[in-house]
């Protein structure tokens, strides 16, 4: 049975020898692409299984050893004349080990080849004292990293496109990282994402990924001018982009602001988002939502902000992709990153909500953290 053990840790050999190969040739130099996500998916689904299982059987080598110095401590003493000093593994620590390992491994083989296309609409409401009365029940529909370089199905992508459309919104925005890394990965995905439509305008913003920081360029205009594609393409599918700037969307003699930041993010992430020029000429009185990808910039720059900010509308966690929700209880890893990681946070009549991504990055698969796509109804308190 020697070769299920060659077996057994040859997978994570052979996808070890790719990812060398694909660093020592340059493979990775175009970002984390659908190759790279199916190769950290594949090195993850074989690899921490089986981390898990040998972390269970060590620490019942540990109770082993521990008895064999006991043992061999009453014979030097006298007290006994056992040989046996090392127990044989018992059967159930083995099988409770590898019945351990299979929750994390079915859970990301699961959500490898289901999870990531699985959308869920979340629906929230939300009150204001000070919308005006042309605003109440007007809808609006997030989108958030779309991260489309990492697709590797049409048909399901354009399920999820037609469920947001579905859902008939006054307003659609999205809050960054169309791409992973260049303007060409949306070429392919261009048709697709033009279907989205709202009636009253669709609007975006940038994320740390659009400026395409994260590869290696020739020189630093080709790197600009992959921005500026990138911009013209959303423009082409019937997006506004907002760059540290606002409007005013107008309904039956009435008004409120849509306002953009650029990227503005901690933890060594870009900071080009600008909230006083977004919002110059806003008001006081304004009633104001916000698009900031980053939700770190709530915190640290919106609610400092003197001009009331009402609703502010981010992505980029994507709940890290793995974690836990059911009704009354929700946790994932990202939480110990982002304070605001997933969902709604309010603080002094000022709304976060963060949507926890439509596509995926790295990881192709999404485990218990499902992608999403919000729609938010402004009511009059």
């Amino acid at each position: 049975m020697q070769w299920l053990n060659w077996v057994y840790w040859g997978v994570d050999l052979l996808i070890l020898g790719i990812i060398f190969y694909y660093s020592f040739t340059g493979k990775f130099s175009n970002g984390p692409g659908r190759q790279v996500g199916w190769i950290l998916g594949a090195l993850m689904i074989s690899l921490i299984p089986k981390l898990l299982v040998v972390g269970v059987l060590f620490m019942e080598d540990i109770t082993r050893a521990l008895y064999a110095v006991f043992t061999i401590g009453q014979k030097v003493l006298g007290y006994s004349d056992s040989t046996n000093y090392m127990p044989e593994r018992r059967r159930f620590v083995s099988q409770l080990a590898f019945g351990i390992a299979a929750i994390p491994f079915f859970g990301m083989l699961y959500g490898t080849l289901k999870g990531k296309y699985d959308y869920r609409v979340h629906k929230i409401k939300l009150k204001f004292k000070d919308l005006p009365d042309a605003f109440h029940g007007f809808t609006i529909t997030q989108l958030s990293d779309i991260h489309c370089g990492s697709f590797d199905d049409p048909q399901a992508v354009m399920k999820g496109i037609e469920l947001t459309n579905k859902q008939n919104s006054d307003l659609l925005v999205f809050t960054g990282d169309f791409v992973n890394t260049k303007a060409d990965e949306l070429e392919e995905w261009f048709n697709h994402f033009k279907l989205l439509k709202a009636p009253m305008g669709k609007f975006s913003i940038l994320g740390n990924h659009d400026y395409g920081d994260y590869i290696e360029w020739p020189d630093n205009e080709t790197k600009k001018a992959n921005l500026r594609k990138l911009q013209r393409l959303q423009h082409d599918m019937g997006f506004r982009m907002l760059l540290n700037e606002h409007m005013r969307i107008e309904k039956d003699g009435e008004s409120i602001v849509l306002a953009g930041v650029e990227n503005w993010g901690k933890r060594g992430f870009v900071k080009h988002g600008d909230l006083p020029k977004a919002i110059d000429g806003v008001s006081a009185a304004d009633f104001t939502v916000l698009l900031s990808h980053d939700p770190s910039h709530w915190e640290a720059i919106t609610l400092k902000e003197e001009k009331h900010i009402h609703l502010t509308l981010s992505g980029h966690t994507h709940g890290m992709q793995f974690g836990v929700e059911i009704p009354g209880f929700k946790w994932s890893p990202s939480k110990y990153l982002y304070p605001q990681w997933a969902g709604l946070y309010s603080q002094n009549d000022r709304h976060l909500y963060v949507n926890r991504g439509f596509g995926f990055l790295g990881f192709p698969g999404r485990v218990g953290i499902l992608p999403e796509i919000t729609v938010i109804e402004l009511q009059k308190a």
